[in-house]
């Protein structure tokens, strides 16, 4: 009697259902821990690339604006001070990426840093 049901279980009714078993939950396994993680990290780094492609076309629209009202409004910059919107428009811009920049380096990360302390 025990000889058969040895023989039994080796034929693979049971064992090969457990190494199905066994190889259908590493699958999924694999699946839900690496590819859907790298898929959701993908669609992150391409909806904040596509913000800030938008975000920076939308500077330069408004910086572009802000030098034509200078040109526009101010008469007294016109001949031989005609240079000076521009500059005052290129400083500007330099202050702008300053403070993004300063914004960047000082993010969430750090925050959280100086808090766990």
């Amino acid at each position: 009697m025990k000889n058969s049901t040895w023989r039994r279980f080796l034929r693979g009714a049971s064992l090969q259902r457990d190494f199905d078993e066994l190889r259908d939950l590493a699958i999924r396994y694999v699946k839900e821990e690496t590819i859907k993680p790298l898929k959701d990290l993908g669609r992150f780094i391409v909806w904040g690339a596509l913000g800030s492609v938008f975000v920076g076309f939308g500077a330069v629209l408004l910086l572009l604006g802000s030098l034509r009202y200078l040109q526009w409004q101010f008469r007294v910059l016109d001949g031989s001070l005609s240079w000076l919107p521009y500059v005052i428009v290129a400083v500007l811009a330099l202050v702008v990426m300053a403070l993004t920049a300063w914004r960047v380096v000082s993010g969430t990360a750090k925050r959280r840093l100086k808090g766990s302390k």
